[in-house]
């Protein structure tokens, strides 16, 4: 085989490789931008807040703020509840916590069937929507921080993608030089040319 057609194969394979990561770099900054844009608008709309320092400076066992809540919590304490990471917290730390302090553990499965047993009992009825919409907000929040994941991955691939893209532009471009300046009747692999003599 000819030196210049084994480079001109091999560049016109680096340019149909830089084509696909500049398109996959493409489609992965678009997916992370339309992740972790969605993710902020959509809890930007619960207007949660965290409690604020000093609320956490007054933790206690069975009030608003547990001294547990103070490791994962307190970090974000008087911030607008606006990243996946703060909802992961805000939903295993804070919900989870207050959720577990109701009866039946929190656990809506229980406290329903319970509910069904005794379905003239009032409290536990206001109990049972409690825990209802606390399982709901903590699974949303939790949605909210497992779509925030796909936006740092998609995020990171898109980086690969771009770093891979301007490698194979310098590879290429020097595939294309080398084409060039390759003589036209040169073999490769060399030893071609020695066994034909």
């Amino acid at each position: 085989m000819r030196r210049k057609t084994f480079d001109l194969i091999l560049t016109a394979v680096g340019g149909m490789l830089l084509v696909v990561l500049l398109v996959a770099g493409v489609f992965l900054t678009i997916s992370a931008n339309f992740a972790n844009s969605q993710v902020r608008s959509q809890l930007a709309e619960q207007q949660i807040t965290f409690p604020s320092a000093e609320e956490f400076a007054h933790a206690k066992p069975g009030t608003e703020i547990t001294p547990s809540m103070i490791p994962s919590v307190s970090q974000y304490a008087g911030q607008p509840l606006l990243t996946g990471a703060q909802a992961k917290a805000y939903a295993d730390h804070f919900i989870a916590v207050h959720l577990s302090e109701m009866p039946y553990g929190g656990v809506y499965s229980r406290a329903s069937a319970a509910l069904q047993k005794d379905p003239t009992n009032a409290k536990l009825a206001a109990e049972v929507n409690t825990i209802f919409t606390g399982t709901t907000l903590r699974g949303l929040l939790l949605e909210a921080y497992a779509f925030s994941i796909f936006g740092e991955i998609a995020s990171a691939a898109a980086i690969v993608a771009w770093v891979l893209a301007g490698v194979m532009l310098i590879l290429t471009v020097l595939g294309f030089w080398h084409y060039r300046k390759v003589s036209a009747d040169e073999e490769f692999p060399a030893s071609l040319k020695e066994a034909a003599v």
